[in-house]
């Protein structure tokens, strides 16, 4: 009777240590993200050597930094084929370095094998973000099984992925609390392209509690002065040219390249009436994040923070250090990804590169969000199918503004008791580690 008793109770064994690894716990589980990086990276190989190319912006990345290497420095006067030159400076001098590593851009197989090397850079630091913020790998799959997002790095060679990848150093340097580092990492990622800016609101609060009030101004100077210098050669030629091309928010998209809102009528998407409330819908959903959630470290009302910052007080007063150590990994990670999250769901328009923000961010979300396992693979499968969807259709942008919305909503209920006081307790009682 007992040996038959020892299957079972192996069985159960068994169950209780893969769950263990799933849950990123068990003594092996260290191993698991190497081997998924060691597994893609073959992926991403057969990809470059097995997969056709697509052109679509890299030869008039190429044709605006040949005017930039024969000395043009008036941002209106550089066009492509595709348009004209709209991204910051930091986008002109890493796309020449790549113009002249790559023979001014022919050798497109080199620009893909040092995009895969990106995009392998890219997800070490993403699995490390995940890591410091306790995530479970089970969600780590995710990370490594789109299509889309191989695509737009190997494939495609938007400069999205050099700002994503300044955007994800720049978190995992905030979540060693190496805050200048992180400071000017996200700074690259604006200056190649200005779409970091939705992050901007939870940058902010993350310095602004974590360093308070002095030390965050320090920081947002130090990333201004950043700014500065990569405009700089383009500034004496045509200062105002510069900014309103690299920072163009007045842009009007054409509705036959937007994912997003494809279901709508065009003249809908292209009303300002529309924009405005989309812009409403944006500030709104961060002021009710910023003031129910992300201030919550602080254990004081907002409105009693802001009186002592209009004050040039110390919003925290003694309290400063306590609230910046509880500003960890978790908080800041799931902090800076909901406001990206945020600012996609009610954005202009978006297009297929604009995966490259998302697809890294929803699994760490998805799990934040409370959601049972199954759930959030779903979701995950309907957004990866809705993006992989070309051209769009209304059935597809639906999919993908109710899969971020989903997200966003189930976000703002995950975290509801997030630093909240048991009664009869003077610390926050849930600490994101």
């Amino acid at each position: 009777m007992a040996e038959e008793s020892i299957p079972p109770v192996r069985h159960i064994s068994y169950l209780r240590q893969a769950k263990d690894l799933a849950m990123g716990i068990h003594p092996l589980s260290k191993y698991v993200p190497p081997l998924l990086l060691i597994a893609d990276a073959f992926l991403t190989s057969l990809i470059i050597y097995k997969v056709s190319y697509t052109e679509i912006d890299w030869k008039a990345y190429m044709e605006q930094i040949a005017q930039y290497e024969d000395g043009e420095r008036d941002y209106t006067k550089i066009k492509g084929g595709t348009g004209p030159l709209v991204y910051p400076a930091a986008h002109v001098y890493i796309y020449c370095i790549l113009y002249r590593v790559t023979d001014q851009g022919r050798n497109i197989l080199l620009a893909q094998r040092i995009f895969g090397v990106l995009y392998l850079a890219t997800l070490a630091v993403v699995m490390a973000c995940y890591r410091r913020a306790k995530a479970p790998l089970y969600i780590f799959p995710m990370l490594v099984m789109s299509k889309r997002l191989h695509s737009i790095f190997v494939l495609r060679l938007f400069n999205d992925c050099f700002a994503v990848f300044f955007l994800w150093v720049a978190i995992y340097m905030f979540q060693r609390r190496i805050w200048t580092l992180g400071g000017i990492s996200y700074s690259l990622g604006v200056g190649v392209k200005m779409s970091l800016l939705l992050s901007l609101p939870a940058v902010g609060v993350i310095l602004f509690l974590g360093r308070g009030l002095q030390g965050s101004l320090k920081q947002v100077y130090l990333m201004a002065q950043l700014q500065l210098v990569l405009a700089f050669p383009f500034l004496p030629e045509n200062p105002m040219g510069y900014l309103n091309r690299a920072f163009e928010f007045s842009r009007v998209f054409l509705f036959k390249w937007t994912v997003n809102w494809r279901f709508l009528r065009e003249e809908t998407f292209l009303s300002k009436e529309f924009s405005y409330l989309l812009l409403v819908g944006h500030a709104s959903t961060l002021l009710l994040f910023i003031t129910t959630r992300w201030l919550r470290p602080a254990e004081k009302p907002w409105t009693e923070l802001l009186g002592n910052v209009l004050k040039f007080q110390e919003p925290c007063g003694q309290m400063q250090h306590a609230v910046s150590i509880r500003i960890s990994p978790n908080y800041i990670l799931t902090t800076i990804l909901t406001a990206n999250a945020i600012g996609m769901v009610f954005a202009r328009s978006l297009h297929y590169q604009f995966y490259a923000y998302i697809a890294l961010a929803t699994p760490f979300l998805l799990w934040r969000s409370g959601m049972h396992p199954i759930f959030q693979y779903g979701l995950w499968a309907a957004q990866e199918w809705a993006w992989n969807v070309y051209p769009s259709t209304d059935v597809s942008s639906k999919v993908v503004v109710g899969v971020l919305a989903v997200t966003v909503a189930r976000m703002w209920w995950g975290t509801r008791t997030d630093f909240v006081n048991p009664k009869g307790e003077g610390a926050a009682s849930k600490k994101l580690t």
